[in-house]
């Protein structure tokens, strides 16, 4: 049977190029920590008749006819969210992580209040306040720093920083932070100060829902994760809240923000967040940190600085400029050439400029999907440390390539069936 047959005799050329990325994503072993594979029941879901309807507004309150059956969507979807994060209020209609983080602080914020969220080149994200970004413009920004001498957060110099600049919201929940997230901390630093808690746990999202990290609700005043990452759903977004801001959040989305949802992928977001609640899934979120910590330890072992010196959750930050005289970005185009696909990332008080960082960034989650556990983390290691010390010899790196490949052949992908390629 012919593989995307429509695609075929529509679009021949989109159809090569979708089958070549799968063959990538099969090929290669793939540690940027926000990418992993959807299942095969989440991609159904995506790709469903569900793309053809336009939704606008919130269920049973819709502008046009025809809602029975995206209404029902919706609702197992909010349902499912409000269980898997303990909250009393759930929207599942953002289109992604940066309209979600906008659209709570457009329904709890003035333009010109004060946020204090994580530097972007300490591992914060652009939507937490960084300068060129809305968040940063919008608001006035008071970033806090990681302490210089550890490398953590700390909570100590954040209370005194909130005490100082008097925020109206405090953003926790990083994209290259290796370490366990005190949300309580959090919790009493915005009590004392009278700001509100937001929490962004987009990328350890599928760890709490694990139960292999802690989560911050129902603390937080305000939450939003992407539902990719280690939740391993859509591309999409949801936001979580308690019950006094969720009438000015469902507002900021729409109108505010955003048209009709689309609903094919509010349908794949009630997948994932019912396959979260699995057996098998928390013995994948579990399996995640432990292959961290085991790669963490290899490459430490090879001679490479960890920043925070290890990690606690999926994800590895490690410097190449000053361990191995390389730059992080040189580092990761030769590992890529080596069929280890990562990215360059600042490390905290970076020296370097943020297109030629001094460090990688890596992370387990996509890898730890196809059934790689602590023996695939030793020799992965050793091929990382291979190809960074011969980046500028090709022989070495494709030779460490078609190592790579042939251990990937062992493990399948979720979601792909190298068979349809035939």
């Amino acid at each position: 049977m012919t593989y995307l047959p429509a695609l075929k005799d529509t679009d021949p050329t989109i159809r090569d190029l979708i089958i070549t990325e799968e063959k990538r994503e099969w090929d290669k072993m793939r540690l940027i920590p926000s990418e992993n594979y959807a299942s095969h029941a989440v991609m159904e879901a995506t790709g469903s008749c569900l793309t053809n309807k336009y939704s606008e507004g919130y269920a049973k309150k819709r502008y046009y006819e025809g809602q029975q059956v995206v209404d029902e969507v919706e609702l197992l979807a909010i349902e499912r969210a409000k269980e898997v994060f303990n909250m009393p209020h759930a929207n599942v209609q953002p289109y992604s992580g940066s309209p979600a983080n906008m659209a709570v602080y457009h329904a709890v914020l003035e333009h010109g209040d004060t946020i204090m969220g994580l530097a972007l080149p300490h591992g914060g994200h652009l939507t937490h306040g960084w300068k060129v970004n809305f968040s940063g413009k919008t608001y006035h920004s008071s970033p806090y720093e990681l302490d210089q001498e550890t490398e953590l957060l700390n909570y100590d110099k954040i209370l005194e920083q909130a005490r100082e600049v008097k925020p109206k919201m405090i953003i926790a929940g990083y994209t290259a932070y290796p370490r366990t997230i005190d949300w309580t901390k959090f919790r009493e630093i915005c009590d004392e100060v009278g700001a509100y808690f937001h929490a962004d746990t987009s990328h350890i999202t599928g760890l709490i829902a694990g139960g292999v990290h802690p989560s911050p609700y129902p603390m937080a005043d305000t939450g939003i994760t992407t539902s990719h990452k280690t939740l391993r759903g859509p591309r999409g977004a949801l936001i979580v809240c308690k019950e006094e801001h969720a009438e000015k959040i469902d507002k900021a989305i729409m109108p505010g923000l955003q048209g009709g949802p689309h609903n094919n992928t509010t349908a794949a977001i009630a997948v994932a967040l019912k396959e979260s609640q699995t057996p098998e899934f928390k013995a994948y979120a579990a399996q995640i940190v432990a292959n961290a910590k085991a790669l963490a330890e290899k490459l430490n072992s090879h001679g490479f600085r960890l920043v925070t010196g290890g990690t606690d959750n999926h994800l590895i930050l490690f410097e190449t400029q000053a361990s191995k005289g390389i730059s992080g970005r040189d580092a990761a185009k030769a590992l890529d050439t080596a069929g280890i696909v990562t990215n360059c990332n600042t490390v905290p008080f970076d020296p370097n400029p943020p297109f030629k960082p001094s460090g990688v960034r890596i992370g387990t989650p996509a890898i730890t999907s196809r059934g790689m556990k602590e023996d695939e983390m030793a020799k992965l290691g050793d091929w990382m440390s291979e190809a960074i010390d011969n980046a500028s010899d090709e022989a070495v790196l494709k030779r460490i390539a078609g190592e790579v490949e042939e251990l990937c052949q062992s493990f399948p992908c979720p979601g792909i069936t190298p068979e349809n390629w035939q």
